[in-house]
């Protein structure tokens, strides 16, 4: 286990004593313990190894030795003991936005809920209204929570799925078994949201490989075994298949099972009209088999661009590939710098310092620092004492790394009425900031868009964050016409932010085409609250990828001096790019 998973299951623990109704300080120390854990430097298993687990705050002897058993088996008695112990729809239902372990154990004690199930039935039966602590609002809150569930039941964030994946392709390759091995599907093209995982192999001892596929530590459960595909079922739930295939039958399989139908199905349609039958076996015209060693081929062939998964959703990827017009995609390494970083100053868990180096560290030459401003109270929104004094570590700071730049930035919260936080004195500090609506989601589209507009327009707000409010797989966008709101902040010169956090990857990449053409800018951004957030960077850029978006159309692919330069440039003159 590494230290996030080993954080993950002392959550657990700690929800599991709440739902028993066990003291909360004993839980808190389990919630104290998953946080150092996953805010670690160091290896875990080196500290379990020499011993120093004992050494950190709040570690007796007791979760040290705990800690000693998940590095070295990968299980916890304790904590298997602790699961039985309880119904195990009591953990289902902390799924459901808006309900903790306090008012799940309550619904269980006082109506003996013991699902997911029972608990929509009693709500539309109107029984949770009597109990202490609850009344109609949280009844209904609670019901709406279980519809948004069963919505998005059997899908999953696309790091998590990654991650899996990841594991087993690695195993596989490993093996020696297999000639040529990867992911396809909606994780090759780096779809937000995916339902399951495909993987697909070439190998000639297809016996042997199913056999380590099937014998995964990762699977829970074997659901088909066949010579060419079979299907399992992994701890957390999500299905994953593995089809394998001859080598020369590979490149046209990767091509087929990465998708999407409808790009597959336009691809055919465009075979077609050449003479040629496409499928998951070959090129045919007639009965001759057209050799292809690689995917780049099958395109070749054709007289296309090769066409990255990530673009392969049909949405004018194959008539630009056949005019050579895909445009050159940014990457990961193209970024030189980040900004909307929370540090200690608001609601982040890491120092300034300790960001600075981290980004000098990953070869990122500046970082701009966004807390949150101070409606955000809930977040420990910063006043004007405080941003004085924040501004001051920062000028000390870029004295004491000359070779990198830290920039004074500031989540600014969009107030209900289309203001910001802060009058213009206070706002003239900031080298750049990030308008944000935190709350009153629920307007009316005209509303909102009204609202957003307003801020878009104050010349110095610099960026537009996270644009429509969503959580993946737990809040809907709020209802905004993003077709104002791309023509604005092309007009007015505002960044559109791409906020790479799992959880959010919005700007939407359906919009981001459409915003280019407009003649918007991007900034793609971590939203980070500790170091490890920066490297959400990268699901950023996949979702800019997928938007069709070059490094020409993101503002953090310029160098330090460029970069603060063009930030302050709608400060000075509420211009454009």
């Amino acid at each position: 286990m590494d230290q996030h998973e080993i954080a993950a299951l002392l959550n657990n623990i700690g929800m599991l004593l709440e739902l028993k109704g066990e003291s909360f300080f004993k839980s808190k120390a389990y919630y104290e313990a998953a946080r150092t854990i996953e805010l670690l430097e160091e290896d875990i298993g080196t500290l379990v190894k020499k011993d120093r687990l004992k050494d950190l705050k709040g570690f007796g002897e007791a979760l040290t030795q705990k800690i000693a058993e998940l590095v070295h088996t990968g299980k916890l008695e304790y904590y298997e003991k602790l699961k039985e112990s309880i119904p195990a729809g009591l953990m289902e239902m902390l799924k459901i936005p808006g309900l903790g372990p306090k008012k799940v154990r309550a619904v269980y004690e006082h109506l003996g809920i013991t699902t997911i199930g029972e608990l929509k039935y009693a709500c539309l039966e109107n029984r949770l209204t009597k109990l202490p602590g609850f009344g109609e609002k949280t009844q209904s809150k609670i019901l709406e929570g279980i519809d948004r569930l069963g919505k998005y039941e059997g899908q999953y964030l696309y790091p998590h799925a990654a991650k899996l994946a990841s594991k087993i392709v690695k195993s596989l390759r490993e093996s020696g078994l297999v000639i040529r091995c990867s992911v396809g599907g909606s994780l090759r093209r780096k779809k937000e949201v995916v339902k399951d995982i495909d993987i697909l192999a070439s190998s000639n001892q297809r016996d042997e490989v199913m056999e380590l596929f099937t014998k995964h530590p990762l699977v829970a459960q074997v659901t088909s075994r066949g010579d060419t595909k079979s299907s399992v079922v992994l701890e957390d739930g999500i299905n994953a298949d593995l089809r394998v295939v001859n080598d020369n039958e590979y490149p046209y399989a990767l091509h087929h099972f990465t998708g999407s139908k409808e790009h597959n199905t336009a691809m055919r349609h465009m075979a077609k009209q050449e003479g040629v039958k496409m499928n998951e076996y070959g090129l045919f015209k007639g009965d001759d088999n057209i050799v292809c060693t690689s995917e780049e081929e099958i395109f070749k062939y054709f007289g296309m661009s090769y066409i990255p998964p990530e673009l392969r959703e049909d949405n004018g990827e194959i008539q630009a590939a056949k005019n050579g017009t895909l445009p050159p995609l940014l990457e990961l390494k193209d970024i030189k710098g980040i900004f909307h970083v929370h540090s200690i100053y608001s609601d982040g868990s890491s120092s300034i310092e300790d960001l600075v180096r981290y980004c000098m560290q990953k070869g990122y030459s500046y970082l701009g620092i966004s807390d949150h401003s101070q409606s955000a109270y809930y977040a420990g929104g910063l006043k004007e004492d405080r941003i004085k004094k924040q501004h001051e570590e920062i000028d000390a700071l870029n004295l004491k790394y000359p070779g990198f730049l830290i920039l004074k930035g500031i989540e600014l919260d969009i107030l209900p009425d289309g203001g910001v936080d802060y009058n213009d004195e206070i706002l003239s500090w900031f080298d750049y900031t990030i308008a944000s609506v935190h709350s009153s989601f629920q307007m009316e589209e005209d509303k909102m868009t009204e609202r957003v507009i307003k801020a878009m327009k104050n010349r110095f707000v610099t960026i537009l964050g996270h644009p429509t409010g969503r959580l993946l797989l737990s809040r809907e966008p709020f209802k905004i016409d993003m077709g104002e709101i791309i023509k604005t902040a092309a007009e007015e010169g505002v960044i559109l932010e791409i906020n790479a956090n799992p959880h959010r990857l919005d700007l939407d990449w359906r919009y981001c085409k459409a915003a280019k053409e407009a003649g918007c800018k991007f900034a793609i951004c971590p939203d980070a609250h500790r170091v490890e957030g920066i490297d959400d960077l990268e699901y950023g850029v996949n979702i800019a990828r997928k938007g069709w978006l070059t490094g020409k159309d993101v503002v953090n692919t310029l160098e330090a001096d460029a970069v603060k330069a063009l930030l302050g440039k709608r400060a000075r003159t509420a211009g454009h790019f």
